[in-house]
């Protein structure tokens, strides 16, 4: 399919843009600095001088968007104005493009500059492709044509906030960025053993009990026996939710909420002691780790309670995943379960590994008998997958690889690529971290579509995400500091078309949004720009 729109994108390329703007090569253009990288960028001489205010045109029914561009231009230090004709810039849909629903044309001429989409998400791509030459190049404009859609449907950044817990105003700068860069997918781990952030209004113990833990423990978990004291916690309340899952949908961000099962359920079960196999004592864990106390798989009140849970959670995410987790759960429990163990026999499975897997296709069945579909990490194989599971990949391609061969939804985020909670740089020099050492460029070096696999079996590859694990996050700051600059390679990863990427252009147009980075205040890292003046 990409090979005819490319065909198409030619073509109209052809017949469709004329200009008063002489062509010129497109790698002697300087001043398009773009992240992610577009599909076509074809450069002419001379600019469009921007006025002031800016005066944009766009219909009624797409104010939403329009109302977003002034918010942004306005960071950038522009105001805006509406004009019905004649205006600097205009917003248009136009059905008779032929680009993927995220696709966009952006043109820029003496005239004027026009952005056209076939759909609204494509318009605020665009959007963000023309704000970023608006913050390199202030309102003198390159004139260009700029003909763009993504590389894969799913580009995603995921947040756990089950080990540190961060407020709803940082979630929505979390998701803003993401936005500015064409992510399109936002991966919310609420629940831990650590703590339960979600508000489930039938079970108002998650709340007074499941979402606080007495103290934390200082220092890395793996050498240190010392913990703060201090009570820790917070939850989101369902408005808080239902405001944020508004927010993404205005920025075209679909929202994936994680809730962890059968393992790191700690939490829960400190709340609900009866959904555990011993019964308890259980308490709300200070370490990080994993933990044996599980869900107990031979309870149907387990069950039960995972569906009234789940029943909530869908009334306040609208998109069609939910996250269920399904990795690192011990067995041990279950093994020495007098109730586990009469599931084993009763449905006859051959081992505890194949009750995991009639613990993910139990829940399945009924997420699947409400409109929606599950996603687990690549641990949802073992002992038999689950009939519509998507997997995502996290140790290794391997089980992403696996999934595709069964012609599974596959998402790949794999650890040695895709773990932005391992150290960017010397662990000497940096903040504490749990491991690993993954730069900006072993980020950018990733490809999605392992070679292993058939033309066939790659197009179950939806895309990929890049995970951000919180146990040695405990600000806001921190969080964006292990984000970016690395979150933008895998934006180009995922967006920009594979034979276009190169690490050293890459570099170059990131260095020269740095201005916007500073203006947008992110605490960004900067070891990749090895400047020793930068502090």
């Amino acid at each position: 399919m990409k090979a005819i729109y490319l065909i198409r994108i030619i073509a109209m390329g052809i017949s469709l843009f004329l200009y008063s703007c002489t062509s010129a090569p497109e790698n002697n253009a300087k001043n398009h600095t773009i992240i992610p990288l577009p599909v076509s960028i074809s450069t002419h001489s001379g600019i469009y001088h921007l006025k002031s205010p800016v005066t944009i045109s766009i219909p009624d029914a797409l104010q939403p968007i329009g109302n977003l561009f002034s918010n942004y231009t306005a960071q950038l230090g522009f105001k805006t104005k509406l004009k019905n004709k004649n205006a600097d810039i205009s917003f248009s849909l136009n059905p008779s493009i032929i680009l993927p629903d995220e696709g966009y044309i952006l043109t820029i001429n003496s005239t004027g500059v026009k952005l056209e989409a076939q759909t609204e998400a494509g318009l605020f791509y665009g959007m963000q492709t023309l704000l970023q030459l608006i913050a390199t190049n202030g309102k003198n404009l390159p004139c260009l044509e700029i003909t763009d859609f993504p590389r894969f449907a799913y580009r995603g950044l995921h947040l756990d906030v089950g080990r540190h817990f961060f407020p709803p105003d940082f979630i929505k700068r979390y998701i803003d960025l993401m936005a500015r860069f064409k992510f399109n997918r936002f991966h919310w781990h609420l629940t831990e053993d650590q703590g339960w952030r979600i508000e489930i209004k039938k079970y108002p113990k998650l709340q007074e009990v499941a979402a606080w833990r007495d103290s934390t423990i200082v220092g890395h978990a793996g050498n240190s026996n010392k913990y703060d004291g201090k009570r820790y916690g917070g939850f989101y309340t369902q408005d808080e939710i239902r405001d944020i899952v508004q927010y993404a949908a205005e920025r075209y961000i679909t929202i994936v909420p994680e809730i962890e099962m059968p393992g790191h359920s700690r939490a829960a079960l400190a709340a609900y002691p009866n959904l555990g196999c011993t019964g308890g004592p259980y308490t709300v864990a200070t370490t990080w780790g994993v933990f044996d106390d599980v869900y107990c798989a031979g309870k149907d009140e387990t069950f039960i309670f995972l569906q009234d849970v789940l029943d909530e959670v869908m009334n306040l995410f609208p998109g069609t995943y939910i996250h269920i987790g399904g990795d690192e759960c011990p067995k041990t429990r279950w093994k020495q379960c007098r109730l586990c163990q009469q599931r084993i026999k009763k449905e006859k499975l051959k081992d505890e590994h194949e009750l995991q897997s009639y613990f993910i296709q139990r829940i399945e069945k009924y997420l699947n008998s409400k409109g929606r579909r599950i996603i687990g990490w690549d641990e949802i194989l073992e002992g038999g997958l689950a009939p519509n599971a998507t997997v995502m990949s996290w140790r290794g391609e391997e089980g992403g690889i696996a999934a595709a061969k069964q012609q599974h939804q596959v998402i790949m985020t794999p650890g040695n690529w895709c773990y932005l909670d391992h150290y960017q740089a010397s662990a000497e020099t940096e903040p504490l971290a749990i491991g690993g050492f993954t730069p900006v460029e072993e980020v950018y070096s990733y490809e999605p579509l392992p070679d292993s696999l058939t033309e066939t079996e790659k197009k179950f590859i939806l895309g990929a995400q890049g995970n951000v694990w919180t146990e040695y996050m405990k600000t806001p700051e921190h969080v964006e500091y292990m984000v970016y600059p690395r979150a933008l390679a895998l934006a180009e990863v995922v967006w920009s078309p594979k034979e276009k990427k190169n690490y050293d252009d890459f570099l170059n147009r990131l260095q020269q949004l740095r201005p916007l980075l500073d203006r947008l205040k992110v605490n960004y890292a900067r070891h990749v720009f090895q400047q020793p003046t930068d502090k």
